[in-house]
């Protein structure tokens, strides 16, 4: 079972060449792609920008430090983010040598041109595997990515000694600070919301703005311009029935308690209740809680009651504000929270059985 640690990393490299080919030959999955998430073209081309395809020395030996190591790792994937697999099956290749995947029966067509990819490129540790039950598994590990309960059901189901591992959906913030220059601030977080139609757990559902509440409201209404320009340029793509009526919902909300732009398939909100309320924290498709704080004290207050679910926070301003974001989210500048660097799982939450 032992490899050294640069055969690991020669592993994972053999797969971001499989993603390479994968990324050149994208116009053949991208229909499919576009019928299963509900995306645009416009907006699978931009969410394919996000595929891991290169990675660093140090990025690689860190992803593969955190893996470790183990005989056999069974990877179950959920349908959320499209270009999630390649993180997958990586951090999977980086700790074992035999690798099942039962890819997500909702949106299987990347995974599947991954693993067609690496089988091509002469890796023979990947297998497809359709079995739903986890006691299929007798030794090693499970990667079980998805919502709580699907988790908690690997979990249930799994073999004594066998160690599951779970990654569960999560939302990102953004954090703007006193200097930031609101117009490009809202640019770059735009971007960060419009790709995969907000559906990933990096991203950004709340934008807390140091300040006053002038300032956040100018802040909203420049987040609205830019969502509106992005939507002349990527659509966006059909909402799920659930999504729909959360966001009625959630839109219904602010028309009591705060004010709401449109910006074309989604909505800027702007929260006007006072200090202490807890925020109203928008579902997928392009929706933004915009929220002021005074303080840095007000931000670690605004943020106490949804830390647990915080994977990623984005700022302008990671030196001076990195200290208030949850010690396990990934932190990043505004505009680049969907593309985290490849040094191990986008979810640093630990869940593990």
């Amino acid at each position: 079972m032992s490899r050294t640690v640069e055969s690991r990393v020669a592993d994972v490299r053999r797969l971001l060449a499989s993603a390479r080919a994968v990324y050149e030959g994208r116009a053949r999955i991208a229909p499919t792609l576009a019928a299963a998430t509900g995306l645009t073209p416009e907006g699978v081309e931009l969410g394919f920008a996000s595929l891991e395809r290169e990675a660093t020395d140090a990025e690689l030996h860190a992803l593969v430090a955190g893996a470790g190591e183990t005989s056999h790792v069974h990877v179950v994937l959920s349908a959320n983010v499209f270009v999630a697999p390649l993180r997958a099956l990586a951090i999977a290749r980086a700790a074992a040598d035999r690798v099942t995947v039962r890819p997500s029966p909702r949106d299987p067509a990347l995974a599947l041109a991954l693993l067609e990819a690496a089988a091509s490129g002469g890796d023979e540790a990947f297998a497809r595997v359709d079995e739903r039950d986890a006691f299929h598994v007798e030794r090693g590990e499970i990667h079980v990515y998805g919502g709580d309960a699907t988790i908690a059901a690997v979990c249930a189901r799994a073999r004594p000694g066998v160690i599951v591992r779970g990654h569960a959906a999560g939302m990102g913030v953004a954090l703007v600070s006193p200097g930031a220059e609101l117009g490009a601030a809202a640019d770059s977080l735009a971007l960060d919301i419009v790709v995969f139609d907000q559906r990933g757990c990096l991203s950004p559902r709340v934008a807390v703005v140091l300040g006053d509440a002038s300032r956040a409201e100018r802040f909203a209404e420049a987040v609205h311009a830019a969502l509106r320009s992005w939507e002349a340029r990527v659509p966006r793509g059909r909402l799920f029935e659930d999504e729909r009526i959360d966001a009625r919902r959630w839109r219904d909300t602010f028309a009591f308690a705060g004010r709401v732009w449109d910006a074309g398939g989604g909505a800027v909100a702007l929260a006007l209740t006072a200090e202490g309320t807890p925020l109203c924290v928008p579902p997928a498709g392009r929706h933004l809680t915009v929220v002021a704080a005074a303080s840095g004290h007000a931000v670690a207050m605004a943020l106490e009651p949804i830390a647990p679910r915080i994977v990623a926070v984005g700022t302008d301003a990671p030196r001076e504000l990195g200290t208030l974001a949850p010690a396990h989210a990934r932190l990043s500048a505004l505009g680049a929270m969907q593309r985290p660097p490849l040094d191990g799982p986008v979810d640093r939450r630990s869940r593990r059985r």
